[in-house]
């Protein structure tokens, strides 16, 4: 039987209460598969920040390096800077292991209530590949005569041919996979450098792949067709920024953000790859036991599929399937009133 080392940060907020259901489904679902998981809980989060001075120990790096894969709760914390959590650890993780990828499934369980009018499950059925490691969330950029009227801020978009066209490639073999549909997000019309070349990037790939039927949607407008028209997309590729947002948008219109998995991917395999729910801290709620996991357990789900544990993969999203479409237990942002164990309970039985 072969073995895996996964590194756990359950982070802050509701991220340690979610991790903790989907690591839960993570072992039941490991049943139908000839490997086993050895599950490293690091404690890097906000408190270790508040008693170290740091958010991570100085070989951390090195430490992540150690493993065949990340499962990622949230980082964030009201009173640690975001230049701490978000800019010290989780943005530089994604570039730093060259996780170019981030990939944002977004469908329409049955027994979930889309906020838009007469949508059927699976309806609604999107793959988004948004590029995770340049583009407008680059750290290029300063700030001149702080504190004074005369304050500069300048921050730098980074587009290059490579991050362009690596992005683009996998997003057009993804399509192959489905309905062979392809939308490039874009806004070349206002930002004719930066997304000029993400527009000239985008026409030659596409001329590698005619078998798939690709178009060119301005971000403005794709915005309007994500509400007006939802089951028209399939694949979708978007640059850093432009994915980030369209993605939320994506998982409120299919029931809740409390629904939303995503995986931050190193598709070579020289680095691990991560896995998070897309929620963040939710200090509001953070405690209450009422957080949704399930946005958690996909994210296993896509992290078991990463790793070819295609049973075990399998099994997690028919559970979670299955719950959905039996509408109890839920939980506050269902609708429902369930609690955050309550629900992994059943998604435990539910994979038998």
């Amino acid at each position: 039987m072969s073995s895996l080392r996964i590194a756990v940060i359950g982070g802050d907020g509701i991220g340690p209460e979610v991790i903790r259901q989907a690591i839960r489904v993570a072992d039941r679902a490991l049943r139908l598969e000839s490997t086993t998981v050895d599950w490293n809980d690091l404690p890097w989060n906000s408190a270790y920040y508040r008693a170290t001075g740091r958010i991570m120990p100085v070989d951390g790096w090195d430490v992540l390096k150690d493993h065949d894969s990340i499962l990622f709760g949230a980082l964030g914390h009201p009173d640690v800077p975001e230049t701490v959590t978000l800019q010290g650890l989780l943005l530089p993780l994604r570039r730093n292991f060259d996780q170019y990828v981030n990939l944002r499934p977004a469908y329409l369980f049955d027994g979930v209530q889309s906020p838009l009018r007469d949508k059927a499950p699976g309806s609604i059925d999107m793959l988004i590949y948004r590029e995770n490691t340049e583009g407008e969330y680059a750290p290029v950029g300063g700030r001149l005569y702080p504190g004074t009227p005369h304050e500069t801020a300048i921050q730098t978009g980074v587009f290059t041919r490579r991050g362009c066209e690596r992005i683009m490639q996998a997003a057009f073999q993804a399509a192959k996979t489905r309905r062979k549909k392809l939308t490039s997000i874009t806004k070349s019309n206002a930002q004719g450098h930066s997304m000029g070349l993400w527009d000239d990037v985008y026409r030659d790939v596409a001329r590698e792949h005619p078998d798939v039927q690709s178009h060119s949607l301005l971000v403005d407008a794709a915005a309007m067709d994500f509400v007006r028209k939802p089951e028209t997309f399939d694949v979708v590729v978007a640059s850093n920024l432009f994915g980030d947002i369209l993605t939320d948008l994506s998982a409120i219109i299919t029931g809740s953000v409390g629904l939303a998995a995503s995986g931050n991917i190193n598709p070579e395999g020289a680095f691990p790859s991560m896995f998070e729910p897309v929620h963040g801290s939710a200090p509001d709620i953070a405690g209450k036991g009422i957080a949704n996991p399930l946005a958690a357990i996909l994210s296993a789900g896509m992290m078991f599929d990463h790793l070819k544990l295609t049973k075990a993969a399998v099994a997690i999203r028919q559970a979670v399937a299955k719950v959905l479409k039996a509408g109890k237990p839920k939980t506050p942002d269902l609708g429902g009133s369930a609690t955050t164990t309550e629900i992994g309970d059943a998604v435990l039985a539910a994979v038998g």
